[in-house]
C-alpha cells in the first residue's frame, strides 16, 4: 500500500512538472510568435478607403476641376451666340510634366531595435529608390527632405485606428504637394493605407501614406518586403484606385488601358483572365493589384496620365 501511495505521489509530481513546463513553453512560444511577421499569399491588405459613394463624388469633382483647368474639354460645348460657326476646339493640353515631390518620412517605433520599428536609414534610402524607379517613366521623382523618429507604442501599434489622428496631427509637414510617409505596425494584417488627393482640402493633416515597416526593403514581411507596398500606397496618394476596383462592371479604376479585373490577384498567376468579356489578361504586374512584390513592376500609360492630372488638380501649388 505504501509503495502504491509513493508511486502515486511521484506520478502526480511528474504530471505537475510536465504541465508547468508545457505552459512555460506555450508562453515562450507565443511571445516569439507575437514578434514575428507572418504573411501568407492572401494577406496583402490595403486599407485605403474605396467607398463607392465617396469615389463617385470624388470623380465628379475631379472631372469638373479638370474642365476648369483646361485638362478636359467641356461636354456639349457650343459656338458663340449668333456666330453661325462653332468655336474652334482648343488644342489638347500637353502631357503632365511630373515634378519633384518632397518627402517627410516619419519612423514610429516602440523601442530602439529594428524589431520594435526603429528601422535603419538604409531601409528608407532603398524605399525611396523603389519609389523613384516606379515613377520615373512619368517624370515624377521623390526627394527625401527629412526623417524623424518617434518612440510611442500607442502610435506604433494603433497607427491604423484611434492613433492615426494624434500621430498625424503631431508630425505632418508640408502642403498638398508634399508626401508624408509613416512607418509603423498597422493592426489586423494591414500592410498600408493612404489618402486620396481629393481628401486634402477637408483633412490636410491626415494626408499621406502609412506602411508596415517590415514591408520595406530589408524587412521580413515576405513576399511583400521589396518596397512595393510603399509604391502601391503612393499610387493611391497620387489618385489611383486598385486595378480590380468595381470588378468587371462600371468604370472600374477609371483608367482605360488597365484591363478589367474581377478580384485581387495574389502570388503571380500568369495568364489570369477574370473578366472574359473584356479584352486583355488581368494586369497582375501592375503596382495597384495585390500580387507579390516581385511580380508587380509597372504603372500603365493611362495611370501615368491620371497621376499627372490628379497632381495638377489637387496638389500642385496647393
Amino acid at each position: 500500500m505504501n509503495k502504491i501511495r509513493v508511486s502515486a505521489v511521484v506520478f502526480s509530481c511528474l504530471a505537475l512538472a510536465l504541465l508547468i513546463l508545457g505552459d512555460s513553453y506555450k508562453t515562450t512560444s507565443n511571445v516569439a510568435e507575437a514578434k514575428a511577421v507572418t504573411i501568407v499569399k492572401n494577406d496583402r491588405i490595403c486599407a485605403t478607403d474605396h467607398d463607392p459613394e465617396r469615389i463617385a463624388n470624388a470623380e465628379k469633382d475631379f472631372k469638373e476641376k479638370k474642365i476648369a483647368k483646361g485638362l478636359l474639354k467641356a461636354p456639349n460645348a457650343k459656338g458663340k451666340p449668333g456666330s453661325g460657326t462653332p468655336t474652334p476646339t482648343p488644342p489638347p493640353p500637353p502631357p503632365p510634366s511630373g515634378g519633384v515631390i518632397n518627402v517627410y518620412f516619419h519612423v514610429i517605433n516602440q523601442g530602439s531595435t529594428t524589431a520594435d520599428g526603429n528601422i535603419p536609414q538604409s531601409w528608407i534610402t532603398d524605399q525611396m529608390s523603389v519609389l523613384n524607379a516606379a515613377n520615373a517613366q512619368y517624370n515624377f521623382s521623390f526627394n527625401l527632405i527629412s526623417t524623424d523618429r518617434t518612440t510611442n507604442a500607442t502610435w506604433y501599434n494603433g497607427c491604423y485606428g484611434s492613433a492615426e489622428g494624434p500621430m498625424k496631427n503631431a508630425l505632418h509637414q508640408g502642403s498638398a504637394g508634399d508626401l508624408n510617409i509613416y512607418s509603423c505596425n498597422p493592426s489586423n494584417g494591414i500592410l498600408g493605407y493612404a489618402t486620396f488627393p481629393s481628401s486634402y482640402t477637408s483633412q490636410p493633416t491626415l494626408d499621406g501614406v502609412v506602411i508596415l515597416d517590415q514591408s520595406m526593403p530589408g524587412g521580413n514581411a515576405a513576399p511583400y518586403n521589396e518596397g512595393d507596398t510603399g509604391t502601391h500606397e503612393v499610387g493611391h496618394w497620387m489618385g489611383l484606385y486598385h486595378t480590380f476596383q468595381g470588378g468587371c462592371n462600371g468604370n472600374g479604376d477609371y483608367v482605360a488601358d488597365t484591363p478589367a479585373e474581377n478580384s485581387p490577384a495574389y502570388g503571380c498567376p500568369g495568364g489570369r483572365d477574370s473578366c472574359r468579356r473584356d479584352p486583355g489578361l488581368d494586369p497582375i504586374s501592375n503596382f495597384m493589384d495585390y500580387t507579390d512584390d516581385y511580380c508587380m513592376f509597372e504603372f500603365s500609360g493611362g495611370q501615368g496620365t491620371r497621376m499627372g492630372d490628379q497632381f495638377a488638380v489637387y496638389r500642385a501649388g496647393n
